[in-house]
């Protein structure tokens, strides 16, 4: 397909590197959305359940900590966090040394969760990028490389 009214300096749309990044996002979205569908949560619920989960062994997590770890809006991870503390997943703690800050971490049932749900989502992420093959390896370095922008 050719822009015939766009002033863009691609002549075809799938040589846009942006454009194939949205749409293959919302495609690997659309199959985590599914794949977490039976255990309860939303893709961006996991994220934050699973890093805390991750995290938890380091000692008191902040808020800030979740949502630098996470590349998540501070707002949105809190609204979040509400919404797993009320289902009983996430407990926020008085911090130990930092009277302003909350200590997050998962409750038994948070950290059960967890581990049933990175396994359907781990397995989600091979069904997913299986196509690539031995291109796999290089292509996650290279999303990491755009990750922290060198």
């Amino acid at each position: 397909m050719t822009g015939r009214e766009l002033a863009s300096s691609f002549d075809d749309a799938e040589e846009s590197p942006g454009l194939l990044l949205w749409q293959i996002t919302n495609r690997w979205q659309a199959a985590q959305r599914a794949a977490l569908k039976p255990h309860g949560l939303t893709h961006v619920q996991f994220v934050l359940l699973a890093a805390l989960t991750w995290l938890g062994t380091d000692g008191p997590i902040t808020q800030k900590q979740l949502a630098d770890h996470t590349a998540t809006d501070p707002m949105m991870t809190s609204q979040v966090l509400r919404t797993l503390e009320s289902a009983g997943l996430v407990e926020r703690l008085p911090h130990p040394t930092d009277k302003r800050a909350r200590a997050l971490q998962t409750t038994p049932a948070g950290r059960d969760l967890a581990n049933r749900a990175v396994a359907v989502v781990e397995e989600c992420d091979r069904r997913f990028f299986a196509p690539l093959g031995d291109l796999a390896t290089p292509f996650t370095r290279s999303l990491q490389r755009l990750k922290t922008g060198g």
